[in-house]
């Protein structure tokens, strides 16, 4: 049986016995799974921070599937998204795609497909999620930089030496050491080149 893994699968299909049997058969591969009825239901309960994959059924009643999936990125989760879609469905399921679902699934599929296929979107969302983390994190280290610390940081970055810092802050080399010493302790980085890197991961306006 494959160990429990963090977060939680949820199917999205107005139909219960594919609902029912997909929370099962998940179940019985050691995976959490929560079965909804609607994409309407489902987009009410959002968020849901354990919310790791999705299995979303192309025809639905109300919202279809692409609608829900529009309506899911649009309310901020990013969780991967998998499809199910009749043969005459694939090129809708195709579309989604191009838009960023993970991936699909044409019906008839046998157990061991949308189980590998789901453990494969789940362990993307779990790396998402760990990227993200770190850059909260590096955001936060970057934060606490007082305004001096940024000044010397923002001349470190040019390639500037300790005593053209100096020159440029008019301030003493020995405090351009110091000030380089807490800047690189307080980022997590051993050099300027690796804090460049570092910064460079964070999005734009938190640079």
């Amino acid at each position: 049986m494959t160990a429990p893994r963090p977060g939680r699968i949820h199917i999205i299909d107005d139909e219960d016995t594919i609902r029912d049997s997909l929370a099962f058969l998940f179940a019985s591969r050691g995976l959490a799974a929560q079965g909804w009825s609607s994409g309407e239901a489902f987009l009410a309960a959002l968020p849901l921070p354990d919310c790791a994959c999705i299995i979303l059924d192309v025809r639905m009643e109300g919202l279809s599937g692409p609608e829900t999936f529009n309506a899911v990125r649009g309310a901020g989760c990013e969780a991967p998204v998998i499809f199910l879609t009749g043969h005459a469905d694939v090129p809708v399921a195709v579309q989604s795609l191009k838009a960023g679902a993970y991936d699909f699934l044409e019906k008839p599929f046998n157990d061991n497909q949308i189980v590998d296929l789901a453990l494969k979107a789940m362990a993307l969302n779990a790396e998402r999620e760990t990227g993200e983390e770190a850059r909260r994190d590096l955001a936060a280290r970057r934060a606490a930089l007082s305004a001096r610390e940024e000044e010397v940081m923002a001349l470190m970055l040019t390639g500037s030496l300790n005593k053209q810092i100096a020159d440029r802050l008019g301030i003493a080399m020995r405090t351009v050491e110091v000030h380089r010493s807490r800047i690189l302790t307080k980022m997590g980085a051993r050099n300027a080149t690796e804090l460049a890197t570092l910064l460079a991961s964070l999005p734009q306006s938190d640079r």
